[in-house]
């Protein structure tokens, strides 16, 4: 059983990111001695139906399609991070292939411009080495329970983006503050201009399930232990699932307390976080860290699984 550390995440209301966030709220959300996670409530109307449509309805089903139709959603060219990825990670710790969970990663270029589904072709062309940045999206055929998949998912990362926006402008002031030389706006406007942000859709496996099984799980078996390489990580509450009643009977919350989120604080414990279901987190990554030249701090965290039969665990991640 993991020995967690008492604390509690940074809140904030939306309305009071579109106002401006006083220095000593940005520091304990992402100072020397935080968690590295701001929490963001009173989201508009329509994120919790969003939520519940992507996550609660359509992920488990992309997740057990055929394997021949997830296959024609893989791109080995950009190294499985464009499209459906399951298996081709590496568990940290033990160096297996990571078969707990399953990804559908998504380029977000349609923020900057809803005609995209990729970069736009100069920037393809200039870096053809890199296509796991530049290759476009990949959607399944919209049927049956996938109906909507491909506009409901683009409306929900849209809406994280706009919120991650305002949580970089708040830093930006801040980081402002402290050097002379910031460019202003600069870490708003990266976000808002990018065409390379990419979005996972991740579906965490039941124990035994998916696409191999937990045999040898530990603590960080859903997820290991890492830093994020973005600036800002949204990320939505999780959804999780009781499979024994249908691969989208979601649950009101977590069948397991100790299942989820955990952070590995400044003084090396681990804390668990719980993203209350109506609101979205903003995770800061180690691009921010040197953005900010230390003054905002990356974090370790993970994603420990459950042994509970047939519990499954949905959930969004948009980097930024």
């Amino acid at each position: 059983m993991l020995a967690v550390a008492p604390a509690s995440p940074v809140v904030v209301s939306l309305q009071r990111l579109q106002h401006g966030v006083d220095d000593e709220t940005l520091e304990q959300a992402f100072g020397a001695n935080s968690l590295g996670i701001i929490i963001v409530k009173d989201l508009q109307s329509k994120f919790l139906d969003l939520r519940q449509r992507v996550l609660a309805s359509r992920a488990s089903v992309l997740a057990t399609l055929p394997s021949h139709e997830l296959a024609e959603l893989e791109c080995e060219e950009a190294t499985w991070l464009i499209g459906w990825s399951c298996g081709k990670e590496k568990v940290a710790k033990s160096g297996k292939a990571d078969v707990y969970k399953g990804s559908f990663y998504i380029n977000c270029a349609f923020h900057n411009d809803a005609s995209l589904e990729g970069p736009r072709s100069d920037l393809v062309a200039s870096y053809a080495n890199h296509k796991a940045y530049t290759a476009p999206n990949l959607w399944p055929e919209e049927v049956a329970q996938l109906q909507g998949f491909k506009s409901e998912c683009k409306e929900l990362i849209n809406l994280i983006i706009d919120v991650a926006e305002l949580v970089a402008g708040n830093c930006d002031r801040y980081i402002s503050k402290l050097y002379a030389d910031y460019e202003t706006g600069y870490l708003k406007s990266m976000i808002k201009q990018s065409t390379c942000t990419k979005a996972r859709l991740l579906h965490y496996f039941p124990a035994q399930d998916g696409c191999g099984n937990n045999d040898d799980a530990e603590d960080d078996d859903w997820c290991g232990e890492h830093v994020d390489h973005s600036c800002l990580t949204g990320l939505t509450s999780a959804v999780f699932l009781d499979e024994s009643r249908g691969i989208t009977h979601a649950l009101d919350g977590s069948p397991d307390p100790e299942a989820g989120l955990y952070i590995r604080n400044r003084n090396d414990e681990v804390v668990k976080v719980n993203i209350p279901h109506d609101c979205l987190a903003f995770q800061s990554g180690s691009a921010l860290q040197e953005i900010s030249k230390g003054k905002f701090r990356a974090v370790p965290h993970f994603v420990k699984g459950t042994s509970m039969p047939r519990i499954a665990r949905n959930t969004l991640a948009v980097g930024s």
